[in-house]
């Protein structure tokens, strides 16, 4: 790996208070399940009959959260040996607010990477959404993660304090890190923080990018016309970014590029690939599922749209992943090659061209 393209971003998310921690006397609980016991209910532990009764809940996480006074009988705190009786009103409390959408685990297969007890890498697939929300509140991989970490004692997929460290786009594929434990979470944040972690794209893009390589440094904020797009601005009117890019290889109307990020902006290797007039491949929101560069010739409309069709998204992949493990200090680098359809988007161009240049 070139040093001159070593980067990264940091789109953690905001952290709250971990549900392991001890109650303090200012700390604020909330109340997520109530629980009245029926009269006749036969002396049961409480953390079986919580198991019992609350779906996509492991009993070591009942059995953690008692330990932290968080699992109440009749208004007090009681261990997990605690035996409910008839009329009990059981209650779990946090110190987070009750979600309006809690993250449900879903079994759904995942492409592991790596994992050991404290990091988890996954090769997401395009069309995968991360995180829940704007509408998409399953499917997700944070759903998936959920199911398959449900009997990891420290990994609670509502937590903020575990989880996510950055996020890809649902069209783009490849190499997300996941933090089992919140040390690791706050080790692996501060090496995205501090662009010591390494990650690097490739892509097609639209046009012929004539230098071999370049830096693109430019505001990236809100699109004031379509806020659905992220754009350049005029310094000072957004947030810093810096984006390093190479030509790996010229396919005439195409090119498919590198691209490794110095900042972590939002869509920032689409928005600034557009400003230098390449906009990626296939990319609908930006305008790259149109014909940019080439002929009117009926037949070369045909065969981009079959291109199209064979990669029905931006074509974008997040190939390169490498950070230090967050308690060895090991360096830790991986690598998965371009998923099928941009495979094949690329041999389609190269036997384009070389069928022109025997034209």
């Amino acid at each position: 790996m070139d040093d001159d393209f070593s980067l990264e971003d940091n789109l953690s998310e905001d952290e709250l208070d971990d549900l392991t921690e001890p109650v303090s006397n200012e700390e604020k609980l909330y109340e997520h399940h109530r629980i009245v016991v029926d009269k006749g209910q036969e002396a049961m532990r409480v953390d079986k009959f919580l198991f019992d009764r609350l779906p996509n809940v492991s009993r070591n996480r009942i059995q953690h959260a008692a330990e932290a006074d968080y699992v109440r009988a009749n208004e007090r705190p009681v261990k997990s040996s605690y035996r409910v009786k008839p009329l009990d009103i059981i209650t779990v409390l946090m110190n987070r607010p009750l979600y309006e959408e809690e993250i449900i685990p879903e079994e759904i297969p995942l492409d592991i990477v790596y994992e050991d007890r404290y990091v988890l890498v996954v090769n997401k697939p395009a069309g995968m959404v991360v995180h829940p929300g704007h509408g998409n509140y399953n499917g997700t991989l944070v759903n998936a993660l959920a199911w398959h970490m449900k009997d990891v004692p420290d990994y609670d997929a509502n937590d903020p304090h575990v989880g996510l460290v950055h996020r890809i786009d649902k069209d783009t594929s490849g190499l997300l890190v996941i933090a089992k434990t919140p040390e690791a979470k706050t080790n692996l944040g501060l090496q995205f923080f501090l662009k010591t972690t390494r990650r690097r794209y490739q892509a097609l893009v639209w046009g012929t990018v004539e230098e071999e390589m370049g830096t693109i440094i430019s505001d990236i904020g809100r699109n004031p016309r379509d806020r659905m797009q992220m754009t350049v601005l005029p310094d000072g009117q957004g947030k810093h970014a810096v984006t390093h890019y190479k030509v790996l290889e010229w396919l005439g109307y195409v090119t498919f590029v590198e691209c490794i990020l110095e900042t972590g902006r939002t869509h920032q290797i689409r928005v600034h690939m557009k400003h230098i007039g390449h906009t990626l491949f296939n990319d609908a929101r930006y305008g790259g599922n149109q014909i940019l560069r080439g002929t009117n010739f009926s037949k070369y409309k045909q065969f981009v749209n079959n291109c199209f069709e064979s990669c029905p998204r931006q074509a974008l992949h997040a190939m390169t992943l490498g950070f230090k493990h967050p308690v060895t200090g090991e360096q830790m680098d991986f690598t998965t090659p371009l998923p099928e359809d941009m495979t094949l988007l690329l041999d389609k161009w190269r036997s384009y061209i070389s069928h022109r240049e025997l034209e």
